[in-house]
């Protein structure tokens, strides 16, 4: 008898390699409006997330630079693709439902939400140290709107 194949993992596990491997909107934005430097003290993942938000709250364009682990390094990649020409509020809308995701306060089966191809972090929350690894990103985004340059993952 054969085990039945997870599908659902291993498109986690595919995406998660592929966005490690070809991150999108992966450089230093110049002239960034706004921006925050994010780290990990429990792995060591370090990114800065740059944004250029126009005078209307709409996030022109959102990019980020530096060093983690594949979950790190995807999720920042995904968050980029997901927020780029968001308003300022439906941002902080995702990043709110994505903690919320991560830490198994919404069950996305259940529970209304934006969040779309995001929900393939469903289950990190059976991984404790890899919710800081993938919520990295988007503290830094959420700093960086509220013109908090450092976050920790440990505050």
């Amino acid at each position: 008898m054969t085990e039945p194949i997870d599908i659902r993992a291993d498109l986690y596990q595919e995406i998660i390699l592929e966005h490690n491997k070809k991150p999108r909107n992966f450089k230093v934005m110049d002239h960034p409006t706004h921006f925050a430097e994010g780290y990990n003290p429990l792995c060591g993942d370090h990114l800065t997330v740059y944004l250029k938000v126009d005078p209307e709250g709409t996030i022109e364009d959102v990019s980020f630079q530096g060093s983690g682990c594949a979950i790190s390094q995807a999720s920042a990649s995904l968050m980029t693709t997901s927020i780029k020409g968001k308003k300022v509020k439906e941002a902080e809308i995702l990043f709110d439902q994505f903690h919320r995701l991560v830490t198994c306060a919404l069950d996305p089966k259940k529970d209304p939400h934006q969040l779309g191809k995001l929900t393939i972090f469903t289950n990190i929350w059976h991984y404790p140290a890899r919710v800081k690894c993938a919520s990295l990103s988007w503290h830094a985004m959420h700093g960086a709107l509220n013109k908090v340059q450092k976050v920790s993952t440990e505050e």
